[in-house]
């Protein structure tokens, strides 16, 4: 997979992308990650990206002439093999599931937004898919272009070290994963479930689907309403 992210920001995206499962996924070449300054896109002598917005109001928007031509130029030369998204409080919330579905994509152009937003001519006539990571505002577009690539690429074949990991995630099954314990099997007199200790497997993947019921139910109901 191919991934271009085009940001105000670029430190901002290339810190936490260069390190872990992240780092070595693109050791490995399983994912091709580039982050892109919006600004060389610009054409004038103070590469500005933003202006008022018409009609009045608070803020500054982004202009749409630097995005096009950073689009336009990073796109596939076959239009349809490039995924545009644009990071906004005001696009869909993004789930495991869309996680899923995006990492089917062979190449992902990520617009962080930035200011009060972009030019909506670039939703309307650009961008395929408007995505939000909470109902909450960030300070930029860039934060949440790491959080969507991370849980995106981590899904792709031969990034985490068990394939299984993935499938056992919270979320993958529309339940919240089960409680988890290692070594020590008693710590501070709290003693680990006796049934993870009885190599019984029936019974261990039947307490943990009964945790996995409990856990959701107590922290997130509205799954289990889904």
């Amino acid at each position: 997979m191919k991934i271009d992210i085009v940001t105000l920001f670029p430190e901002v995206c290339r810190a936490p992308l260069s390190e872990s499962i992240m780092k070595r996924a693109q050791k490995n070449g399983v994912v091709d990650l580039h982050i892109h300054n919006l600004r060389d896109w610009t054409t004038d002598k103070h590469h500005i990206v933003d202006d008022a917005p018409f009609g009045g109001g608070q803020g500054m928007v982004m202009k749409p002439e630097p995005i096009f031509s950073a689009v336009e130029e990073l796109r596939s030369p076959r239009n349809k093999e490039s995924k545009i998204i644009l990071m906004s409080p005001a696009g869909r919330r993004f789930d495991q599931q869309t996680a899923a579905q995006l990492s089917g994509e062979s190449h992902l152009i990520i617009i962080c937004g930035h200011y009060e937003g972009v030019d909506h001519r670039v939703i309307e006539h650009l961008v395929d898919l408007e995505i939000s990571i909470g109902d909450y505002v960030l300070t930029n577009g860039a934060i949440a272009a790491v959080v969507l690539v991370d849980a995106v690429v981590r899904l792709l074949p031969g990034v985490l070290g068990h394939e299984q990991s993935a499938v056992d995630d919270s979320f993958s099954g529309g339940l919240l994963e089960a409680p988890q314990y290692t070594r020590p099997a008693e710590f501070r007199g709290w003693k680990v479930p006796g049934v993870l200790l009885s190599g019984n497997h029936a019974e261990i993947e039947k307490w943990r689907r009964e945790q996995a019921i409990k856990r959701t139910r107590e922290n997130r109901p509205d799954l289990l309403r889904e």
